[in-house]
């Protein structure tokens, strides 16, 4: 029992010393039901907590989300499209793949890349 419990203590550290940090400018491949674009993200995460910016087809606009293990959800208001909300997944090979409801213009499927 006590050896169970050393191992899921550093299982449990090592999943937190390894969550991933999505702070910086990400460049995300956004198709919709209504066409296909890309859109600029700069987060900065602190904890669980994703901040930042978006800058794309529907102007610029202040960016709130969260980060749950590789789970990861951001949204926005923009005045032409309405409330636009992300859901994705943070993959092995650093994307992030999901889903984007997007206003008034339908939903869809993005693919994010974290930019150099």
């Amino acid at each position: 029992m006590r050896t169970l419990l050393v191992v899921l203590s550093l299982t449990l550290l090592s999943l937190i010393v390894t969550a991933a940090d999505l702070s910086g400018t990400w460049s995300a491949d956004v198709t919709l039901d209504a066409g296909s674009g890309t859109a600029t993200f700069a987060f900065k995460q602190t904890g669980d907590k994703l901040t930042g910016t978006y800058t794309g087809v529907a102007g610029t606009a202040d960016v709130t989300g969260t980060v749950k293990g590789s789970d990861v959800e951001w949204s926005f208001e923009a005045a032409q499209v309405g409330r636009v909300s992300y859901k994705g997944t943070l993959d092995s090979s650093g994307k992030i793949v999901g889903t984007v409801e997007y206003g008034q213009l339908g939903n869809g499927k993005f693919t994010a890349q974290k930019q150099k």
